[in-house]
């Protein structure tokens, strides 16, 4: 079936309006008419060719949430008319180890939502900045109906990115550093705080500090003061970098206790490097986490409308959307950009 889309026609263009093809319903699939996606930065990685790895024509997207409007014969998870969501990938190959230990996000042969292929290895993926999408039931996630729908876009990346380390690492009485307020660290803050955790930011934009605060980080540091860092000496359990920049390793490895971690899920395009020394005095660990298996993302939805957490988002027109990227760029956008595909690309 034909589905309108916008679409990068090769690294770095422009996106502009196109058609794609979707397979048709499967025994197993759902079609899902898309009602809003959300921006993420790493659409922007890789529609530019950032990381090496990239199909074009590219249509980005993998915060999708939608309504199932067609079921397959043999599903049996969702049904017509379920608001649903789509994140980062959409297959996997169901029998490898990780497949099977519940962590699908590291098959191997995994199919990312977008800009990756099918599992026949041949058939491109395409994401949701489209009007619909077709997904194998298992990869298709349940929204709860009580939050909003462009707001809790957002958490089919953002949130389960952040989720994972914060449930290992975070609870109550735990001393938890994030670093970044952007798309990530402001649901990492409303996640670290439901779990109980007290919550520090660590920011590079000293204005962010009120909206820090507001939600629900218990201290903030703006990081061009490196005075500011001294007295946090071994003071965290873990810090979290959510950021797309590099940082300085060494510096926040001093700031955790001994046994503490550095986990790192935002994705610089320059390396890291940091002095082994930091790390071995005090058997420091760092970490690195890659989304999460489906039940865990399914646990994430579930916990985030149980705390009422959602993201801070801008709705926008999709035919906006090249304007919306620069401003990602720019780091103008407090704190997703989510577009409105009900109303402009379906309406």
């Amino acid at each position: 079936m034909q589905a309108r889309a916008y679409a990068a026609a090769e690294a770095g263009a422009r996106l502009a309006p196109t058609t794609i093809e979707r397979r048709e319903v499967g025994p197993r699939d759902v079609l899902i008419e898309i009602d809003a996606c959300g921006v993420c930065h790493s659409d922007i990685h890789q529609a530019e060719a950032d990381w090496g790895m990239d199909i074009f024509p590219m249509v980005p997207g993998h915060e999708i949430v939608g309504r199932v409007t067609e079921v397959g014969s043999e599903v049996t998870k969702h049904a017509m008319g379920d608001r649903v969501g789509v994140g980062c990938y959409v297959a996997s190959c169901g029998t490898c180890d990780a497949c099977t230990a519940g962590d699908e996000n590291h098959c191997p042969t995994w199919s990312t939502t977008y800009n990756g292929y099918e599992q026949d290895g041949e058939t491109p993926t395409y994401g949701g900045y489209s009007e619909r999408i077709v997904v194998d039931e298992h990869y298709v996630l349940r929204i709860p109906e009580s939050p909003d729908t462009y707001a809790v876009a957002p958490l089919l990346c953002a949130g389960i990115t952040v989720y994972p380390p914060l449930k290992d690492y975070a609870g109550p009485g735990k001393e938890i550093g994030v670093i970044g307020l952007g798309g990530l660290g402001h649901v990492a803050v409303r996640i670290a705080k439901a779990m109980g955790a007290r919550v520090t930011v660590f920011s590079h934009s000293p204005g962010k500090e009120a909206d820090a605060l507001r939600l629900g980080a218990d201290a903030f540091i703006a990081t061009h003061d490196r005075a500011a860092l001294r007295p946090l000496s071994k003071s965290f359990d873990m810090i979290l970098s959510t950021v797309s920049a590099a940082i300085d390793v060494d510096a926040y490895l001093g700031l955790l206790k001994s046994r503490g971690t550095l986990a790192i899920v935002g994705l610089p395009v320059e390396p890291l490097s940091f002095n082994a020394g930091n790390l071995v005095g005090e058997a420091r660990t760092i970490i690195g986490e890659k989304l999460a298996g489906i039940e865990t993302k399914q646990e994430m939805l579930d916990f985030c409308a149980e705390h009422g957490i959602v993201a801070d988002v801008e709705v926008i027109d999709i035919a906006d959307i090249n304007e919306a990227w620069q401003r990602v760029k720019d780091s103008d956008v407090r704190y997703r950009f989510v577009i409105d595909v009900a109303g402009s690309l379906r309406g």
